[in-house]
Formats: structure tokens, sequence, C-alpha cells
């Protein structure tokens, strides 16, 4: 049974476009929430006489709007949710607003010892920053380079926008939810490209193959279809065990890795989607309009 993927296009191009509009809206206009490893900020750690509960330290935090504090555990834990060296790190905060949240800590969850509480910068500046997307953009330009010597220069492009497509998908969500964009944030990006960037050229590598063999009354379509049928088992296989190991990091890992593995979560599966429905579908559609692709073809 061939999938007809290129048959329902139309659906594709709709869903994405809404998506990726309804993204670059909330980008505009909600913007992100950086965290402390861009912006710098607060570290506050202290230890307690007994194990405590991260929801224990959170509750105290709320008290003062510092809810989306990272807070680490370290030393004598008791499991990942509880232990008694905890350090917190958080926006900036006037000597009096730290004394108040150790005070607030000690009156609500328990006696501790103050071992530290310090300003810290940046880890990420605005150079390192314009350094990585600037990488990120030779990345994209060796890419097209690459499959464009590799297959053609529709395969590149056809490409990319699913590429971009999957980016702007983990944007928006991160935009959209204010969730938290630390120093793992970009290497789960470059992550994500590698993975979309992998499907693509599975699939278009399938599609130059049945080129070769393909019927003279097969179309673009079918070339797409039949390409995307032969390759679906391996995408699936690829996509369940990623899946898989970052489903695990968000469920049974800490705060601090569960966006970085959020943002794969949602790279991966916008991955799948865009390499197997946008990408073959545009490359499909694309070649069937041009005259000369189907005068060659025949």
């Amino acid at each position: 049974m061939t999938l007809n993927v290129v048959k329902h296009h139309r659906w594709w191009f709709a869903i994405s476009s809404i998506l990726v509009i309804i993204s670059l809206i909330s980008i505009f206009m909600k913007g992100f929430n950086f965290g402390i490893d861009y912006t710098g900020g607060t570290i506050v750690e202290v230890v307690f006489e007994q194990p405590v509960e991260v929801s224990q330290v959170r509750d105290v935090l709320k008290e003062y709007n510092l809810e989306n504090a990272q807070i680490q555990l370290s030393g004598d834990t008791t499991g990942d949710t509880s232990g008694k060296d905890v350090m917190i790190r958080t926006r900036n905060l006037e000597s009096s607003e730290s004394a108040a949240v150790v005070e607030s800590l000690t009156k609500n969850v328990g006696q501790n010892t103050v071992k530290r509480i310090e300003t810290v910068g940046a880890v990420i500046g605005s150079e390192v920053t314009e350094h990585a997307l600037t990488n990120l953009l030779i990345a994209f330009l060796a890419l097209a380079i690459y499959i464009s010597y590799r297959f053609e220069y529709k395969v590149a492009i056809s490409a990319l926008i699913a590429i971009f497509h999957d980016l702007i998908m983990v944007l928006g969500v991160f935009s959209y939810f204010q969730l938290e964009i630390d120093a793992s944030f970009l290497a789960a990006v470059l992550t994500v490209v590698g993975y979309s960037m992998n499907e693509s050229v599975v699939i278009f590598d399938r599609v130059r193959e049945n080129t070769h063999t393909h019927k003279r009354s097969d179309t673009f379509a079918d070339l797409a279809n039949a390409s995307v049928t032969q390759s679906i088992h391996r995408s699936f296989y690829t996509l369940a065990t990623v899946m898989f190991a970052c489903v695990s990091l968000y469920v049974f890992g800490g705060d601090t890795t569960k966006n970085f593995a959020l943002c794969m979560i949602i790279g991966f599966a916008s991955g799948a989607y865009s390499s197997i429905c946008v990408a073959t579908s545009l490359w499909a559609i694309w070649k069937s309009r041009n005259k000369n692709d189907v005068r060659n073809q025949q």
C-alpha cells in the first residue's frame, strides 16, 4: 500500500501556514523569556537541616514572584525532588530581597545555613548569541550547497523550508507559553536542525533512487508518495527512539532539563511531520508545475 501524502498537500500547507503565522505573531508580540544564562541574575544557595521538597521551596518563591526560578538539589539528596542542599537561580535581586527570601525559607520550610548569595553576569552574552546565529546561517548555507550538489536546488529549498518550519514551531511554543530559554536551548535547537535535515535527506535520497527506475506514466507525486512509503518505517523507528529518550528525560529529569527535553520533543515531532508531509509535497508540486522538469521526466 502506497501512502498518498501529496494528495493532501493543501491540508499540510494550510496547517503549517497557520501554525507558522501564530508562532510568528507570538514571537513578535510576546517575545521570549530568557533565563539567567542570558540576562544574569542572583544565586542563592542554602543547606537545610532536613531534606526539603522542591515544591516547598517554589511555594515560598511564588510569594516574591519568583516562581520561574531554577531550583537545583545537590549534596545529600533523597531522590529527584528532595534534598538538603538547595541552589536557587533567579533574576537579579536586591540584598533586601535576598534576605527576605532566606528568612521566608527559614520560617516556612525549615532551619538552614546560607552558603552563598551572589550576583552573576550573563553566561551567554550578546556577542556569543550573535556568533551562534551567524554559525547557524552558515550551516544553512552549507546545507543548501551540499543538498543542491547531491540532489538539486529544488530539494535544497524544500528541505530548508522544512527546517525553518521546525525552528519556528519550537520558538513559537516557547514564546507563547513563555518557557524559559537557557544555555541548553541552543544545543537543543541545533539537534533539531540536524534531525530534520537527516529525515529530509533520507526521503529525498529514496526519491533520487526511484527516479532511475520509475515508469514513464509515474508523476512526481507518485515518486514522492512511493519514496515516503518506502522510508516511513525507518522514519517512524527513528522518531520513536529519540522520543522515548526525550520523554524519559522530560518526565524523570530535573527541572533544569525539562525545557531542553521539551524543545527536542517539539522539534522532532515537527521535523518528522515537515519532512514527510511538507517537504516532499512541496517538491512534488513544484516539479510538476515546471514544464522543463515534466518534459525531462518523460
